[in-house]
């Protein structure tokens, strides 16, 4: 007996073993700060919560619904008019065991072997594995801070191939927090226009935590042109501090959502009764509360930028959204440690990071570009102002 081919197609999650390591070492008593989790410190609204306890009481803990229950579904189709402007029917809705579940699905039930994926770069960790999980090629499309890490026309243009069967847009972004405005989810739009075997999967996990006023457009609002082939990705795990509960939702074809369907039929069956319950709630609730979380997310990042551009070889760009940065340092690449050990990677960098200043990062080449990492400010303003003083002077030390 061995692993299948598919599974020796991909790797751990980055991200989640970096969680793994920081609580490893604080159960040890190692006074570490965790900056690789990507999930808000807040927690879960009460009323939301308030709302899995009645399900719970009212009995609502039985078989579901594949894909969602009608009440869930109805509420996601409201959240898209409201939020985007998008009609969805009830067979145009999927609801999924948290946004990575909508990712495998959805990639897994039309990718084949010798189709390509193009994935701009940096990007979200699980976007290359599953692709290759599923026989098909991920093609990484550079997005550097010198585009905002933001994917160009003119690059996407130039990646296209017969072969290409999806593009990935995810904004704001994981792991860089850029956004795309309306204007320049069109000019990509332009592009893809000439090449109708193109679909898009607009990954919008983070769409209610955006900064400075930023003007939130997802890819078929902005573009109706591509709405009959994007699959609108959301979810309960960001704007409301429900990582944990696993909701996931989507919008697009009928055919393609009873596809996902089909296939979720024969791994997970339906998302949790109880958290699709609270997850009505979410989504159909007072949703003021996110404004407070969002200013408090802005100071955050503003705090973390400002000392992180008053390192001497780091750069960083502001982020429109989400809670990361990603700053990139190719200066420091080359200097040794006060140990005499080579910073020859990103990799050994986070490394030296952990060691010495007991400050957890994730190495940007998990996320497919080098050499910088990223920075997760959703914890509290103290632990924020200690782990930035720890890297100011874990950076001053190498020579």
């Amino acid at each position: 007996m061995r692993t299948s081919a598919a599974l020796d197609r991909i790797s751990p999650s980055p991200t989640l073993g970096v969680s793994a390591r920081v609580a490893e070492l604080k159960r040890a008593g190692v006074d570490v700060i965790g900056l690789g989790a990507g999930e808000p410190d807040f927690d879960t609204p009460d009323f939301v919560k308030e709302a899995a306890i009645k399900a719970i009481r009212d009995g609502k803990t039985k078989y579901t619904d594949v894909d969602g229950t009608p009440e869930l579904k109805q509420a996601v189709i409201d959240k898209f008019r409201r939020d985007n402007g998008l009609t969805y029917g009830r067979d145009q809705v999927t609801v999924n065991v948290g946004g990575k579940h909508t990712l495998f699905n959805a990639i897994v039930a039309t990718v084949e072997p010798g189709d390509e994926v193009l994935i701009p770069a940096p990007y979200w960790v699980s976007y290359p594995d599953v692709v290759q999980f599923a026989g098909g090629t991920p093609v990484p499309v550079p997005a550097g801070p010198e585009q905002g890490y933001k994917l160009t026309p003119e690059a996407l243009d130039a990646a296209i191939t017969p072969r290409t069967k999806w593009v990935i847009i995810n904004s704001p972004s994981n792991p860089t927090g850029a956004a795309y405005t309306a204007d320049e989810l069109r000019g990509l739009a332009q592009v893809l226009a000439r090449h109708e075997h193109v679909w898009v999967f607009a990954d919008d996990m983070y769409e209610h935590v955006v900064y400075d006023g930023f003007e939130f457009a997802t890819v078929a609002q902005a573009c109706p042109n591509l709405y009959e082939r994007t699959l609108t990705v959301n979810g309960c795990s960001k704007a409301y501090a429900m990582t944990g509960w696993r909701i996931g939702f989507a919008g697009g074809a009928s055919w393609l959502i009873k596809a996902i369907a089909k296939l979720q039929s024969q791994s997970t069956s339906n998302p949790c009764s109880v958290a699709q319950a609270a997850a009505v709630a979410a989504l159909t609730g007072d949703q003021s509360f996110l404004q407070e979380r969002n200013r408090a997310f802005q100071a955050r990042r503003d705090l973390v930028l400002g000392t992180l551009r008053e390192i001497e070889g780091m750069t960083c760009p502001k982020p429109e959204g989400a809670f990361y940065v990603y700053p990139s340092f190719a200066p420091l690449i080359g200097r040794r440690t006060p140990k005499g050990q080579v910073i020859d990677s990103d990799e050994a960098f986070v490394t030296y990071l952990l060691d010495e200043a007991r400050v957890a990062a994730v190495q940007g080449a998990a996320f497919g570009l080098s050499p910088a990492m990223r920075i997760s400010y959703a914890t509290s303003d103290d632990l924020l102002r200690e782990a930035c003083a720890r890297i100011q002077e874990a950076c001053a030390a190498l020579v």
